[in-house]
């Protein structure tokens, strides 16, 4: 009985044109050995299992061939081709750098390197993993790399070319090798199949390509896992069940839920996939490559980025055609974020569940999901689904033609501040202030100096609202500086976790400009943020606690050098080593430093 072997060795390529995938380079080392133009020392890098090992191997055959065919490959009937063919020539040498890395095997090898051949012209030296050499041992291998006999030929092979020291590569010739595309990984599979007598289906060896990730070796070893499993019947079924791999029927369902808004329907497809056995992580991470496919598909100059057959592409072009785009990119960067949090997510399955909840949510014409015109995002004409409306806590009535089709406006820069019976209109008897640096938020008005000026969305002045907008009288009772200053204390001590806050409060300048108007000086644009953040909040505890609404407020940022309580680390450091005697011998001696 014959001995089986494995398809990736027994498919493995013995001439140049056998080669998949690299044809572009196997040309160029064809033409070199046509011309008699051959390096001392080649560099083969790329991926896993793209044919690197096995273009050595028939370059080293090809080289030493004494009846070179007329296309530049070798004859398999001269004594060399025969004893390479035998594994019994003595021209090639192969060593294993990730077993042999030291110097004393390098050493050995350059001892072999004296040893012109036998048969033959050429030595060939293919040192495969060669960037598990250790640095001595590069070091040690540098001079012979350089200046080797002119019978010797080395050829290097490595899947991390960043890993090789910069002397090593400026003394080689450097081929990179590409991944293999689906197609022509599909098209050799097929070859091997009928080769084998193995019946397959064009679905299930795109499968194994798109498993393999461009590698032809792992191809080969896959299709004969899913052969032997499927006894010689290479189905799409088949070839999903075995790999473990989630069919993308799944993920069509789960975009047809996104689009109708059916959050149930999203929820049972993803308790399906976990019944069957599929991670949650690598269920997110397959939506949202399944979404990229779809976007890529979305345009004709882009489809070709999707690595399937022809039936595919025209299938998710099909698919991609009913979805607004930016519904694509928006549930593409959910997914990333879902991908992103998993590893520390404590409820793993509550997070992908919750993303799938927004994946459905995208197209609900809310706020957050408008468009950047302004504009809902809603599905094309095309859709399968539609966006539908969300309650209202009163029925409305129906909107006229030209109302449908104004846009809501575009989201400020600022949140609203929370209901308050001060409106933001201007103040009877004063002037806008058109300054550029002056911006008004709340109540609260911040001037900035040119040289910390910066553009800002800007909001009017709030002032004192009429009785007709707040429904009560307008309050304007006098006050004390005692009552003031016991209203501002007060403040401070309901806000005792909010210590940026209070800080600024207590170290800046607090002064009254004119009646019920005060200007607070703060020290920098960190605590002017911080302020603005609670405008608002204080405007309306200070109106309440002295029943006066006339009472406003600007802030002011300093141009003077910042106060001692305000100093940066470097500021303190610096001080410490002008005024403390001995500070900066003391520093010096130890060399000490401000990290």
């Amino acid at each position: 009985m014959e001995q089986y072997i494995v398809s990736a060795r027994k498919y493995r390529p013995s001439t140049f044109d056998s080669v998949v995938g690299q044809r572009a380079l196997t040309t160029t080392l064809k033409n070199a050995i046509i011309t008699d133009r051959l390096a001392h020392a080649y560099l083969f890098c790329g991926s896993r299992g793209v044919g690197k090992t096995s273009c050595a191997r028939i370059f080293a055959k090809t080289i030493n061939c004494t009846n070179r065919t007329a296309n530049g490959e070798a004859c398999n009937e001269c004594d060399s081709c025969r004893q390479f063919n035998e594994n019994r020539s003595m021209n090639i040498i192969e060593l294993d750098a990730a077993s042999n890395n030291g110097v004393d095997d390098i050493r050995s090898l350059i001892e072999q390197v004296m040893v012109p051949p036998t048969v033959g012209k050429y030595r060939v030296f293919i040192i495969d993993e060669v960037h598990m050499l250790t640095p001595s041992a590069f070091n040690a291998f540098l001079k012979t790399l350089e200046e080797p006999p002119s019978y010797v030929v080395f050829i290097l092979a490595t899947t991390e070319k960043h890993k090789i020291i910069p002397t090593i590569l400026s003394r080689c010739q450097i081929y990179d090798f590409n991944r293999i595309s689906i197609q022509d990984m599909v098209d050799h599979l097929k070859y091997v199949a009928s080769a084998e007598g193995i019946t397959t289906e064009d679905a299930a060896l795109n499968v194994i390509s798109q498993k393999a990730d461009g590698a032809m070796r792992d191809a080969l070893s896959i299709f004969d896992q899913v052969a032997a499993s499927s006894r010689g019947n290479v189905t799409y079924q088949a070839a999903i069940d075995n790999l473990n791999i989630l069919d993308h029927s799944y993920y069509g369902r789960l975009v047809d839920a996104f689009v109708a808004q059916d959050v149930p329907a999203a929820l049972l497809i993803y308790k399906e996939v976990r019944e069957k056995g599929f991670d949650s992580q690598f269920f997110i991470n397959g939506l949202g490559l399944y979404l990229r496919d779809l976007m890529v598909a979305c345009d004709p100059s882009t489809i070709t980025l999707l690595e399937a057959s022809d039936d595919v592409r025209r299938q998710m072009a099909e698919r991609s055609a009913k979805l607004h785009p930016t519904f694509l990119y928006k549930a593409m960067d959910l997914c990333n974020d879902a991908d992103f949090n998993f590893r520390q997510a404590t409820n793993k399955q509550f997070l992908i569940e919750l993303t799938l909840i927004k994946l459905c949510q995208l197209l609900s014409p809310s706020p957050e999901n408008s468009g950047s015109d302004g504009g809902q995002l809603k599905p094309l004409p095309n859709m399968g689904g539609a966006a539908t409306q969300p309650q209202q806590a009163a029925p409305k009535p129906a909107p006229t033609p030209a109302q449908a089709q104004t846009p809501p406006p575009a989201p400020k820069s600022y949140p609203a501040p929370a209901p308050a019976p001060v409106a933001s209109v201007s103040e009877p008897g004063t002037e806008a202030h058109p300054q550029p640096h002056k911006l008004s938020i709340g109540g609260l008005s911040i001037r900035r100096s040119a040289s910390h000026a910066r553009p800002q969305t800007v909001q009017e002045s709030a002032t004192p609202a009429p009785a007709s907008i707040t429904g009560r009288a307008h309050r304007a009772e006098p006050y004390t500086q005692e009552e003031f200053t016991a209203a501002w204390n007060a403040f401070i001590e309901k806000h005792p976790t909010s210590h940026v806050l209070i800080n600024t409060m207590r170290t800046s300048s607090l002064k009254m400009v004119d009646k019920d108007k005060y200007v607070l000086t703060v020290a920098n644009s960190i605590q002017t943020e911080i302020f603005n953040n609670s405008v608002t909040d204080l405007l309306q505890f200070l109106r309440d606690m002295l029943r006066n609404d006339n009472i406003m407020m600007e802030a002011v940022e300093t141009t003077a050098e910042p106060s001692p309580e305000m100093w940066t680390e470097a500021q303190v450091y610096s001080y410490f080593l002008e005024n403390t005697p001995g500070a900066k011998e003391f520093v010096e001696k130890y060399k000490l430093r401000l990290i």
